[in-house]
């Protein structure tokens, strides 16, 4: 394999937090191991390396110039993809991905699925002015599966909720079975609609595999509570345009804004059933 000399070194790790440690944290130690403030890197990647299931979570911005996709030295592979795979979803104007010389232009909300072994990746936007916005997702991978787009047409689409009770929402299930192959990396979009804020209701746990997810389109002076942890053992932060939180596998999750949103949820760990989910009805909650 061709050595690569650069070395991203924009790489924040995080480690796995026991469910007993959980119990005892106050608000700042709670954001220090579960919130992502800072998701997108202007013209370099940045990336927090969790110990969930070894998934990465980043995001650039390419404003002036083309950004390749460095390798990282937690991996100590000569790319970044040697054993990974990634998944990418553009929150922000056109662009386009370049894998192994092939282009993918991407619009906003479209994804693509960059499998293992691609050797050459580049995110460039299609004007400076209104720059794109790529999101990422990144697994440890044992298959090398096709690089696929996935735009909006392509999703699988399930309309769930009520007004009634304020979660209406639309789901886009986009790198996800049957779809997409996929070693263990899903991802997909909920758009919560006007008059709605809940989401994931009712909420559940999926011991099975983590999550992440990404809030956007969250307005100006508005925010997202997420909630998280065991059902009798809740706790919540507060996020604001563009952050991210982590899920650990024992955790469950949902959240409600202050006006309704969009959020990108990704998930990694050894089942790719979507609909595998332990439920918890909200009047358990504690």
């Amino acid at each position: 394999m061709t050595e690569q000399k650069l070395v991203n070194p924009n790489v924040e790790e995080r480690f796995a937090v026991h469910i007993d440690d959980y119990k005892h944290y106050d608000t700042e130690t709670l954001r220090k191991h579960f919130h992502v403030a800072k998701v997108f890197g202007i013209d370099e990647i940045r990336w927090v390396y969790t110990h969930y299931d070894r998934m990465m979570v980043g995001g650039v911005v390419p404003a002036t110039k083309a950004v390749d996709l460095l390798p990282i030295d937690q991996n100590k592979m000569p790319y970044f993809l040697a054993r990974r795979e990634l998944g990418v979803i553009n929150i922000g104007g056109a662009g386009v991905v370049t894998v192994d010389g092939k282009n993918y232009p991407l619009a906003y909300k479209e994804s693509l699925y960059v499998g293992k072994d691609s050797r050459a990746v580049t995110f460039t936007s299609a004007d400076a002015k209104n720059p794109a916005k790529f999101y990422l997702l990144s697994t440890p991978a044992h298959m090398a599966y096709p690089t696929i787009k996935v735009g909006q047409e392509d999703a699988e689409v399930a309309d769930l909720g009520a007004l009634e009770t304020s979660n209406a929402r639309t789901i886009r299930k986009l790198l996800v079975a049957p779809i997409i192959q996929t070693c263990q990396l899903q991802m997909g979009m909920t758009e919560l609609k006007a008059g709605s804020v809940w989401n994931t209701m009712p909420p559940h746990t999926h011991s099975r595999r983590m999550e992440v997810y990404l809030y956007f389109e969250v307005p100006e002076n508005q925010a997202v509570c997420h909630f998280m942890g065991p059902r009798d053992q809740t706790r919540h932060i507060w996020l604001a345009n563009e952050e991210a939180v982590i899920s650990p596998p024992w955790s469950m999750h949902c959240a409600a804004g202050t006006s309704n949103y969009i959020f990108i949820w990704g998930m990694a760990g050894e089942n790719l059933d979507y609909g595998d989910m332990d439920f918890c009805r909200p009047s358990d909650l504690r």
